[in-house]
């Protein structure tokens, strides 16, 4: 098992890619911390491990509060006995352009998608630093290597976040933190769908359009969950600082 004894942290841990990393971490041989807005999500992601075999717990948070990520890391600590693996994937998106978008959605938006990711590291870089290393990865997104249409906030957001893994594993590194990005191209989960609700457009109508990319679909869960554990794992133990592409030739 590429991830034995391991202590992980998934956030965004409920739903679409943060529940399959959550699952196939384990199934990796991980204990896992589910951690999630909808703490009830959580616990039946965790329920989902343990019925597994699988060693999980749920922990309900809401990212963008430092509060709440110190309650999350030090829950982790105690009760697993240290961190080595993070998966960043707590993410939200509107789908507005500059003229549309309010202040308060900017805010929310990068709240989640970025400052949960500044605050994850800041309290979990000490602790894998004092057990001799570790591997975050963080989501980002094929949108925030090239931009995309009605989604501003999103855009700018995940750009941040390619920009921001890239200096942590240049601070990180010497302390054998590995610091990675995934960036997916449209993956079928529930907040694909929600993209079609925020745009007033025809779900069906939405999803054949995503799956307009050289391998003629839209990605799965498991995919982007498979590329995490790699990442995650020694298997990836020279990488540091990419911006792995999961996304069926969307950017190619």
């Amino acid at each position: 098992m590429r991830l034995q004894n391991k202590n992980a942290i998934v956030t965004g841990g409920a739903g679409g890619i943060g529940r399959a990393t959550s699952l196939a971490f384990a199934a990796e041989g991980a204990n896992v911390a589910v951690v999630d807005l909808n703490a009830e999500a959580a616990e039946a992601v965790a329920e989902e491990i343990r019925a597994a075999g699988g060693s999980a717990v749920a922990i309900g948070a809401d990212v963008s509060s430092e509060a709440d990520i110190e309650r999350v890391v030090a829950s982790v600590v105690d009760g697993f006995g240290g961190v080595d693996v993070v998966f960043n994937n707590a993410g939200i998106i509107r789908r507005t352009t500059a003229v549309e978008t309010t202040v308060e959605e900017w805010d929310r938006v990068f709240g989640v998608n970025v400052r949960a990711i500044f605050l994850m590291c800041k309290h979990v870089v000490p602790i894998m630093a004092a057990n001799g290393g570790g591997s975050i990865v963080n989501t980002g997104s094929g949108w925030g290597l090239k931009g995309g249409g009605q989604a501003l906030s999103y855009c700018a957001s995940k750009g941040a976040v390619v920009n921001m893994t890239r200096a942590l594993a240049i601070d990180h590194g010497p302390q054998g933190i590995r610091v990675n990005s995934v960036n997916p191209g449209d993956v079928d989960t529930g907040m694909l769908r929600d993209e079609a609700r925020q745009l007033g457009q025809d779900q069906a109508g939405f999803l054949a359009e995503a799956a307009e990319r050289p391998l003629n679909r839209m990605g799965q869960p498991s995919e982007i969950a498979a590329a995490v554990v790699w990442l995650a794992s020694d298997e990836s133990s020279y990488v540091t600082g990419s911006a792995l592409v999961v996304d069926g030739g969307g950017i190619a």
